[in-house]
């Protein structure tokens, strides 16, 4: 069985959609970053000698990349065993998902990039189910009296 699965990226949170007729699969990863790393103006002590007391800027790039490379990797392991992937984003970070898994993840898949805007939880299924032309399964809400 072909195993299409769908997923929205950007640095700071995932969204994992595998579609079927019944019941779709749903995870979130959360990066647990804000954003790149840089000097705040709260960061700078505004005294002599700045440059020994904040990190030089590569150090924090390095961690920063590291960071996300964990979660990458974190990322690949839940969409491994999928034969069809689309990978859609607002940013930088699907290309970096795309590179990553060529570089470290080799395996015969059919990978598809799409640049999309953020997007909620419901509209990533909404995507990942047309883009599949899957039935999306009805989705009850319950509704507050």
């Amino acid at each position: 069985m072909k195993t299409r699965i769908g997923l929205w990226i950007d640095h700071r949170r995932a969204v994992i959609v595998q579609p079927s007729d019944t019941v779709e699969d749903i995870n979130v990863i959360l990066s647990n970053t804000e954003r790149h790393p840089g000097r705040d103006d709260a960061e700078r002590p505004g005294e002599a000698f700045e440059s020994l007391q904040v990190q030089a800027d590569d150090v924090t790039d390095r961690k920063f990349e590291q960071h996300l490379n964990t979660y990458y990797d974190e990322v690949i392991a839940c969409v491994k065993g999928a034969n069809s992937l689309l990978i859609m984003g607002p940013g930088e970070a699907k290309g970096e998902l795309v590179r990553r898994l060529e570089h470290k993840h080799k395996s015969e898949r059919v990978v598809e990039v799409e640049t999309t805007d953020k997007l909620t939880d419901r509209q990533v299924v909404a995507k990942v189910h047309e883009h599949f032309k899957a039935v999306p399964p009805v989705i009850e809400l319950q509704q507050r009296a």
